[in-house]
């Protein structure tokens, strides 16, 4: 059998909607949708881990002045400028409702991995942990509030406090938050953030826009769900599946019977 050698990253399987969503945010050639504007002054206050205007700390001397011993790594690898600056590490939570918020904890894994360098990430049942040097989690962040695969009411960003979150919806769709950071705003439609990622209240309320209908929301969708597309559809995905888990046996088993798999 001969092997035909892949010319392209494949990112998702699948023939449906969701497919082609988790397709779409994982691959860095594409350019999604910018869709509301957020400055940086209300991302770093969002954030709650610096003011505005405050220099960002640093936890070593600039690289170029560290006279660090040579290094192959270093000479392969170009450093971020957080990085070359000796920023801090910091991070956000970000948190996606089941029911179809644009974003969801492992999509946002690869979205994150596949389009942005020094990542470090934890995936959890409703929520997504980042941590970077501090000047590119703040871009990142900027980059994802005004992102398609972000909604303000289905996405929230929540430092602390997350449990409970992903199942409930209030009655204007927003989602459950034990430190209520955000608020709907019945005279302009629009979601408001009282108090930072941290449930620290702000100098005053952040707009960050409108949420989307349900209707689009189930078009960006990247989870399956009974009610949009169901996972038992994805034939693809459970074919993929499938294979994966077949290799693993086999290669554990005797690797030479998987040479022309």
């Amino acid at each position: 059998m001969t092997k035909k050698k892949l010319s392209h990253n494949q990112y998702f399987p699948g023939t449906t909607i969701v497919a082609e969503n988790n397709r779409r945010i994982s691959d860095p050639s594409v350019k999604l949708k910018r869709v509301r504007e957020v400055s940086t002054e209300d991302v770093i206050r969002l954030l709650g881990h610096r003011q505005p205007g405050e220099a960002i700390p640093s936890i070593h001397p600039p690289l170029e002045e560290a006279n660090e011993p040579p290094c192959p790594i270093r000479e392969l690898v170009e450093p971020t400028p957080g990085a070359k600056a000796g920023d801090r590490l910091n991070y956000v939570q970000i948190s996606d409702a089941y029911h179809f918020s644009p974003g969801s904890p492992y999509p946002r894994a690869r979205k994150y991995t596949s389009r942005y360098r020094g990542v470090d990430l934890g995936v959890l049942t409703s929520r997504t942990v980042i941590e970077m040097r501090e000047r590119e989690l703040e871009q990142l962040v900027k980059d994802e509030l005004e992102s398609e695969t972000f909604d303000p009411a289905r996405t929230t960003l929540k430092g602390i406090t997350t449990h409970g979150v992903a199942i409930r919806l209030d009655e204007n769709g927003l989602l459950f938050d034990a430190l209520k950071r955000t608020r709907y705003d019945n005279k302009t439609g629009d979601v408001l953030y009282d108090k930072d990622q941290l449930g620290e209240m702000l100098s005053r309320p952040i707009d960050i826009g409108k949420p989307s209908p349900e209707s689009d929301l189930k078009k960006r969708a990247l989870q399956y769900h009974r009610d949009n597309v169901r996972y038992s559809e994805e034939i693809e995905m459970h074919q993929s599946i499938e294979r994966m888990w077949e290799l693993t046996q086999l290669m554990g088993v005797d690797p030479s019977r998987v040479k022309d798999y």
